[in-house]
């Protein structure tokens, strides 16, 4: 599987983006992705926290507290963003992240895209627009409603998967179709 690489300079304007929006964040960030200095932990230690190891994405996203989440789009992360009733901040960077993205904003409305400088797709995305994004997702106006449908769709999945619901059902059809086919025929 093919692996996305941020540049250092990208890391350091998610940073200064992070810190100039003034919002709460929880940034994971590889171990050997950036140095980012103390200075920076300790301007944001009232509001931001950086992980450099291995967390349960579902679990944090879960987490009540939890109101926004930067994603590259794939498409376990767009369900478990869901599922959590999490609205999404689209930044795809390859593979069907691009789709996915495109679903999560333009179709199903429950998230908002990064502006990179290049137009959409993982171009290069600077602080100043980063910062605009997670204030407009965190507070503004357009945020209140991918907050609003993000709870819809996540009923409707949950709807879904109760027994009579549309995801039971044909899953139901489908064993029902699979043992018919493994029956001797007569």
């Amino acid at each position: 599987m093919e692996k996305t690489e941020i540049s250092s300079t990208q890391l350091t304007e998610i940073a200064h983006g992070l810190e100039e929006s003034k919002v709460s964040f929880l940034w994971v960030v590889r171990k050997n992705g950036i140095e980012l200095g103390d200075e920076f932990e300790d301007r944001i230690k009232e509001r931001g926290i950086v992980v450099k190891e291995w967390v349960d994405q579902k679990r944090i996203l879960e987490h009540e507290i939890v109101q926004g989440f930067l994603s590259h789009c794939g498409w376990n992360s767009v369900l478990e963003s869901i599922s959590a009733e999490v609205p999404i901040l689209a930044w795809p960077m390859m593979a069907e992240q691009p789709l996915n993205a495109k679903m999560v904003v333009e179709e199903i409305k429950i998230g908002l895209r990064v502006e990179t400088v290049y137009g959409s797709g993982n171009k290069f995305v600077p602080a100043e627009s980063l910062k605009n994004k997670v204030k407009e997702l965190m507070e503004g106006e357009n945020g209140d409603k991918v907050r609003k449908k993000v709870k819809q769709v996540a009923e409707a999945a949950r709807n879904s998967m109760m027994e009579g619901g549309s995801s039971w059902h044909t899953l139901n059809q489908l064993i029902k179709e699979i043992y018919l086919q493994n029956q001797p025929k007569k």
